[in-house]
């Protein structure tokens, strides 16, 4: 049949089984718009108020579903605009496409209105980007761009237009395919490494378990928990790993890191075997990386040969599907008993729990309280700070794609886009996005995006009048000397909410934390909760910069 590239554009995207957008309008892009308009039955546009929303939306739908997000822009500042969203993605290793117009071919290289080389900007930050110019190629790049994105290590990929090859005259012969289904990757697999990783599970008598966003990405939640169970082991988790391990199994020790638990800390620096599962050790885990589990030998699964020895030395690896490479261990590991050695891990773990004050109102009481009324089932999204660390700390996510949050890049405004597209991918779950005061006011405008639609996400705003995080590091690192870290100002988040078109709270008083977030959540409406907190606040333990990760420190240490 004849098509348009605008009419390719959407038979493609039907093809991949597309049924959101997240964009905004323009020049270079309005011939995909006026055919979106035509087919809005069949894929639902979302108009962010800002295309970083857009961004955050896709990334957001993309690891609450496990589909490939789809944001769309502008050229010009609607790409540039993109950007930190792309960054996000791509350092947090979620399947998104980002689609793009330009300016018309002969205007192309001109310095034309709105024109900017999208291409040459993303290419540090998305697994693959295209620049597609013919009509001929639009549907072999589309097509091509959902491929990369969701292969082996998933990752954002562009796809940037220029306006000659959506024009409605300018049609070509289109013939529909049914996209190949994308397997884990199973072929980098090897016997020899499969052996030599046994090899190092039997013969260890103190293993931990560290869960990475690999696990995750892998939906490998099941064989997580099996292989745990059979090689009688410890588990912890990155924040990027998250879910994938029940966080309430009385094998479950915390996060390990820079506010990770004591317990974590202590038993990766004892053990005598680490199993990583889909973890690229950061910085913020590992602590300083020369005295990280010095006594241990490390065997890191993972999809990416690029992750193995760019951090941290190991000593053996399998290159695989985080799932698919414990699918072959499980079926093959002899059950352990490692019953002194886990014995010891409850006894630090009674010795060293989390603690905070509990004589006023506080974030970690407000995640507590989350938990139990939600009861562990709703999809959780943070903004980038303290919130973030007690988000990860206090509340016990038992499922794959329940905790949204941005672990690499460390996006600030990235909670309340990616909760709207979480929602709108799960509409049955409840979804919620903690914030801290000074990140709910980079991209608070997308409360006007969940009014507008009546997307019934939940907002809480931890208000403490500070950059939370930086201060702490100021208080304790530089001489109590907070500079710039102060947001003490005349803005109302209760009315800046309301007039957006939210239901709004303000809560002072730990007795109101109850009442307040179940109506909130009954409501099934936007809503914003703003929590006042103190300013001094902090997140305990902490790992100083440069020390080892068996120096965590507590307040009661100081």
């Amino acid at each position: 049949m004849l098509l348009s590239g605008s009419e390719i554009f959407i038979e493609c995207l039907k093809e991949q089984g597309v049924d959101t957008i997240f964009g905004y309008p323009g020049g270079s892009i309005l011939n995909l718009y006026d055919e979106l308009y035509k087919h809005s039955h069949e894929i639902r546009h979302i108009l962010t108020s800002h295309e970083q929303g857009a961004s955050h939306a896709a990334d957001g739908y993309a690891r609450a579903t496990g589909k490939v997000g789809v944001c769309l822009a502008t050229s010009g500042p609607g790409a540039t605009n993109l950007v930190t969203g792309i960054a996000t993605a791509y350092m947090d290793s979620v399947p998104m496409v980002a689609f793009t117009g330009n300016v018309t071919l002969p205007l192309l290289g001109r310095d034309s209105f709105q024109e900017v080389d999208i291409a040459g900007v993303t290419m540090p930050i998305t697994k693959h980007n295209f620049i597609v110019k013919d009509i001929n190629d639009l549907a072999p790049v589309i097509r091509r761009a959902f491929k990369i994105a969701k292969t082996g290590r998933p990752g954002p990929v562009l796809v940037d237009i220029t306006k000659n090859v959506t024009a409605p005259d300018v049609k070509i012969e289109f013939e529909p395919i049914v996209p190949e289904k994308v397997l884990p990757t199973t072929d980098t697999i090897l016997e020899e490494d499969i052996e030599a990783a046994l090899k190092l599970i039997r013969k260890a008598e103190k293993p931990v378990v560290f869960i990475g966003g690999g696990a995750v990405i892998a939906r490998a939640d099941e064989q997580v928990r099996v292989f745990a169970q059979k090689i009688d082991a410890p588990v912890c988790d990155s924040l990027m790993g998250k879910g994938a391990f029940p966080g309430n199994d009385d094998r479950y020790m915390g996060m390990l890191g820079m506010h990770g638990t004591k317990t974590s800390n202590k038993m990766v620096n004892e053990c005598d075997l680490l199993v990583v599962l889909g973890a690229r050790f950061s910085d913020r885990v590992t602590g300083n990386a020369s005295k990280f589990a010095t006594k241990a030998k490390i065997l890191q699964i993972d999809v990416d040969p690029a992750e193995i020895n760019k951090n941290i030395i190991v000593d053996q690896s399998v290159i695989g599907d985080v799932a698919r490479v414990l699918d072959i261990l499980n079926s093959r590991i002899e059950d352990a008993d490692h019953s002194e050695w886990m014995a010891y891990v409850k006894e630090m773990r009674e010795k060293y729990p989390l603690t905070y004050h509990q004589d006023r109102l506080t974030g970690p009481y407000i995640v507590e309280k989350l938990y139990e009324l939600t009861k562990g089932d709703a999809i959780i999204s943070t903004d980038v700070g303290q919130h973030q660390m007690w988000a990860a700390q206090f509340y016990k996510y038992d499922h794959s794609g329940s905790l949204l949050t941005s672990g690499g890049l460390g996006t600030m405004g990235y909670g309340l886009g990616a909760c709207i597209g979480a929602k709108t991918g799960r509409p049955d779950k409840v979804c919620i996005n903690l914030a801290g005061d000074g990140c709910f006011r980079m991209n608070m405008n997308e409360l006007a995006t969940a009014t507008r639609y009546n997307i019934p996400v939940i907002e809480i705003v931890f208000n403490n009048h500070v950059l939370g995080m930086v201060r702490q590091w100021q208080d304790l690192l530089y001489g109590k000397r907070y500079s710039y870290t102060t947001l003490n100002d005349c803005v109302d988040f209760v009315k800046v909410s309301e007039a957006m078109g939210a239901k709004a709270y303000r809560i002072t008083e730990r007795e109101q934390v109850e009442d307040v977030l179940k109506e909130a959540i009954s409501l099934n409406i936007p809503v914003v909760i703003e929590a006042v907190i103190d300013c001094d606040e902090k997140v305990w333990p902490m790992v100083a910069p440069g020390k080892a990760n068996s120096e965590a420190i507590s307040e009661e240490d100081l």
